[in-house]
């Protein structure tokens, strides 16, 4: 099967790749290798899948080295005839989409980056796949979507229609967008709301990336809320097996869906949302132990306000997820801890 991933240069989208290579997939693999973290990191993820950055050049396939099913092309999402012609001569048969200007706060101060990336960008994704007969869609969302939602754990049952974000609206936008191509053109779509991704080769703008780097240089840690926060903390070879189990099985139209008290996570269209987490939320100050745990030193701590954007807490109800895949994550938190504090030290040498 030959796949398209979006975001191959980016977290999750790089070990999704690396994954499906080992099975024997083709892979296409786009990212713009944009600035917004340390590209010397993306560029870094794409090496170990054998993409040699002096290859790279916007536009141009580059064939891995170590994956012969492996070529990656450096493109926007936005620019909508790069894509068109990355269908056309490619011809994946599914897509996994995960690219997108990632960051709650960032989008406090760079809004036009996420209807771009986020909204324009995934406009031209939904038409390359209704144009080519796709057979499944899997796409990212967010736990940010849940924004003013306060019963837990957060379902995918319930409306989310209050977000405190930009970035969370757009990625609320991107579910309503799938779900419209979803029903006019038959296109099957599947929308994955990650919960707090960690683990090696991680975001440096995430709390784990931050929270570590700080403690091992001795400087100290904001900690926003007074420490009063949990997050739903999944590990990232838990996210990759799950979201691995979806690919293979594309949604069909929900017998018994009724628009007279509509769920909003399927659809007669051949559309479904999940969510896919730990579905055990941890105390903030709980991860901050493991990470002094993982690194042997003490965190300095600043106690700071919460952020406008943030949400006190996250909690994931996977159990259609786990219903209808056999999902179930089984990384504890210490051991993903210690699994990104090696990495970190090996890769930074510290």
């Amino acid at each position: 099967m030959k796949v398209l991933i979006t975001g191959t240069a980016g977290f999750i989208g790089f070990h999704l790749a690396g994954r499906l290579l080992e099975k024997g997939y083709e892979v296409i693999g786009i990212d713009n290798i944009n600035d917004y973290y340390d590209v010397g990191l993306k560029y870094a993820r794409l090496e170990t899948t054998g993409i040699r950055k002096e290859s790279i050049a916007d536009g141009v396939p580059v064939k891995s080295d170590i994956y012969p099913g492996y070529q990656f092309i450096k493109t926007d999402l936005e620019d909508k005839e790069s894509l068109t012609a990355i269908f056309q001569e490619h011809v994946p048969e599914r897509v996994v989409h995960l690219a997108a200007q990632a960051g709650v706060r960032y989008s406090l101060t760079n809004p036009y980056a996420y209807i771009r990336s986020n909204i324009s960008g995934t406009m031209n994704i939904l038409e390359g796949c209704r144009h080519h007969s796709i057979e499944h869609l899997v796409y990212a969302s967010s736990s940010s979507v849940y924004g003013l939602n306060e019963k837990m754990p957060f379902s995918v049952h319930d409306n989310v229609d209050h977000p405190i974000s930009l970035y969370a609206a757009s990625k609320k936008s991107n579910e309503l967008m799938a779900h419209a191509y979803s029903h006019l053109y038959n296109v099957p779509a599947t929308g994955l709301r990650f919960f707090t991704v960690y683990g090696p080769w991680g975001r440096p703008d995430m709390a784990l990336f931050i929270f570590t780097r700080s403690i091992l240089e001795g400087k100290p840690i904001d900690v926003y809320n007074h420490g009063n926060m949990e997050r739903d903390f999944t590990y990232i070879d838990d996210i990759v097996n799950g979201v691995m189990k979806v690919l293979e099985k594309p949604p069909q139209s929900s017998a018994g869906w009724s628009g007279l008290k509509p769920d909003p996570s399927r659809s007669v269209a051949p559309y479904r949302l999940y969510n896919i987490g730990n579905n055990n939320p941890v105390k903030l100050m709980d991860f901050i132990y493991a990470i002094e745990s993982a690194t042997g030193k003490k965190a300095k701590v600043n106690l700071m306000p919460i952020q406008p954007g943030d949400v006190e807490k996250t909690w994931a109800d996977t159990n259609d997820l786990v219903a209808d895949f056999g999902y179930k994550p089984d990384t504890p938190i210490k051991e993903g801890v210690s699994s990104f504090v090696n990495w970190y030290r090996d890769f930074y040498r510290v």
